[in-house]
């Protein structure tokens, strides 16, 4: 018999704790207007929150794809002090040359090419059709530092390297300018008075999350460059690309100690040049993204306390307004949890609805703003499942007081009360 009796109340637990749950939901949708208006600061804060973070990955995203696609395990060697954002120091500083190419190549351990690059802008014109675009100087192995293929046509041959012909290689961006959906290959571009044949066209890239055209440049033999256009023997920046092996920080310090013993800079004196990690600038640009994502999804979880506080207070009033019919309840015999369940259970209901409208809104709203931005659409299951979380959790914080507030009334003045 005592067993019986001990087990007794679990067995009713079950259909209490439904019908608790039941009327929850009849009383929510009894005065469904009021409830969407009390639920709406959590629609907004969850939205908000899941918007900003699918959008904020996805930013992240891009701007790892942008540095990849620069080159992978890339070191961009710089004359003259520099930093992200910011340009060359004032002075005079002196370029590099082909000896130090050498040097880097043959002197730093794990380096797999060392490309030379000198660039300036001009205008391009082919027949009727001009764009301004960037001429770049270099040679085959500045296609090898950035892993960019050629799309049609073919790359240098050492010959045209050697002695500086007038061949060229367009990006994605003038071939559409110039030659629009005709074929370029052994056409004839001009820019200022050099003639330069195409010889191939590259494969496009894209726009970076900076945006720049990565597509918009017309690649010419170095010295041909150097003779035609700088008019010296001077190479602008250069490419570092490493193996795989090698690990990027201690090639920066070797090359910064290499380039110093060239560049006969004494021990007290700063870097007249500057070296460039790619895996360093990614981690700047996605620490960037993720201190903006941070502050913006901070921001929009206050709607959610803005929200947690709409629904104590329309607790507050239904508590004020259903004074008689807890009187009665309590009169026949319910206990002072089962009341205080059923108005707890009331806000965390509206809670989750509120939870489940904001995921949805969040999910489209991250999907139009990355579409808005053009960077991958990137939800992230785990922000859902803690955004759910924190409404349920705002549903329980502000909706105990009033649940315990009507738990606590003396059945006697409830049933007094007009």
């Amino acid at each position: 018999m005592g067993a019986s009796r001990a087990t007794h109340p679990t067995r009713r637990g079950k259909p209490v704790l439904a019908e608790t749950i039941r009327l929850a939901l009849r009383a929510v949708w009894r005065n469904a207007l009021r409830s969407f208006l009390t639920v709406l600061g959590v629609v907004i804060g969850v939205g908000a929150v899941i918007a900003m973070v699918i959008v904020g990955q996805g930013s992240t995203a891009s701007v790892q794809d942008d540095v990849a696609s620069l080159g992978t395990n890339l070191l961009i060697v710089t004359p003259g002090q520099q930093s992200m954002g910011s340009g060359t120091t004032a002075g005079v500083v002196a370029n590099f040359d082909f000896d130090d190419l050498d040097a880097i190549m043959q002197q730093i351990p794990g380096v797999a090419v060392v490309a030379p690059v000198s660039e300036t802008r001009m205008l391009a014109v082919a027949g009727n059709q001009n764009h301004a675009t960037q001429i770049v100087g270099t040679d085959n192995r500045y296609l090898e530092a950035r892993d960019w293929p050629i799309e049609a046509g073919r790359t240098f041959y050492e010959s045209e390297l050697r002695t500086g012909a007038a061949a060229c290689i367009l990006g994605q961006t003038p071939a559409a300018e110039l030659f629009g959906g005709g074929d370029p290959i052994g056409e004839t571009i001009r820019f200022r008075q050099i003639s330069c044949r195409v010889i191939g066209v590259l494969e496009p890239k894209g726009a970076s999350s900076l945006g720049t055209d990565q597509d918009d440049m017309i690649l010419i033999p170095i010295r041909a460059f150097n003779r035609r256009i700088s008019g010296n023997q001077d190479v602008g920046v250069i490419m570092v690309s490493l193996a795989d092996t090698v690990e990027p920080i201690r090639a920066k310090a070797d090359i910064e100690r290499l380039m110093r013993e060239r560049r006969r800079i004494s021990p007290n004196e700063e870097d007249d040049f500057t070296v460039f990690d790619m895996e360093e600038i990614t981690s700047m640009l996605t620490g960037i993204t993720s201190v903006l994502t941070g502050l913006l999804s901070g921001v929009a979880a206050i709607s959610l306390l803005v929200g947690g506080i709409g629904i104590m207070n329309i607790m507050l009033v239904s508590v004020t307004e259903r004074t008689r019919e807890i009187g009665i309840r309590l009169a026949i015999g319910a206990t002072t949890w089962q009341v205080l369940l059923q108005f707890l259970v009331e806000a965390i209901v509206l809670s989750l609805i509120g939870g489940l409208i904001g995921i949805f809104l969040g999910l489209g709203l991250g999907y139009l703003g990355t579409r808005m931005l053009s960077v991958p659409f990137w939800p992230d299951l785990q922000i859902i499942v803690i955004a759910f979380a924190f409404s349920a959790c705002v549903g329980i914080i502000f909706g105990y007081f009033p649940a315990r507030r009507a738990a606590r009334l003396n059945p006697i003045d409830a049933l007094r009360y007009q």
